[in-house]
């Protein structure tokens, strides 16, 4: 957080947008979009990864950051998970599922690696300074 003036340019909040963009693709270009409870649901979990991102980073402080970016991460499986079921219900093709979901994969590392480097961080948050 410390040399970031907004969560726009964070690279997770980055990815985060990535994949519910994915999603909301996936959402007007395939069966899904018929599949009304999936999709409202699998739409509402992405977008939910974005905004923790956001609003923890708008907290100001270390430790409701990192609450918030474990909302986003848990988020993030959630996700996944129903990007299986939307494979499993034969809206997205194989392919597709592995692509999206090697992104849902590799942001909710990335999470987890800012989650430790803020804990590990001396910095508490800019409401601290």
């Amino acid at each position: 957080m410390a040399h970031y003036n907004s969560f726009e340019e964070l690279e997770i909040f980055i990815l985060a947008k990535d994949v519910s963009n994915e999603v909301w693709q996936l959402m007007n270009e395939t069966t899904l979009r018929n599949d009304y409870k999936l999709r409202d649901q699998i739409n509402a979990a992405s977008g939910s990864i974005m905004d923790n991102i956001a609003e923890g980073f708008g907290r100001g402080g270390n430790k409701e950051f990192i609450m918030f970016l474990s909302y986003a991460r848990g988020s993030c499986t959630e996700t996944r998970s129903q990007l299986i079921r939307a494979h499993d219900r034969n809206h997205i093709s194989a392919e597709t599922f592995k692509t999206v979901s090697a992104m849902t994969i590799e942001l909710e590392a990335q999470i987890s690696k800012f989650i430790n480097y803020l804990r590990n961080s001396q910095r508490r948050g800019s409401k601290f300074d």
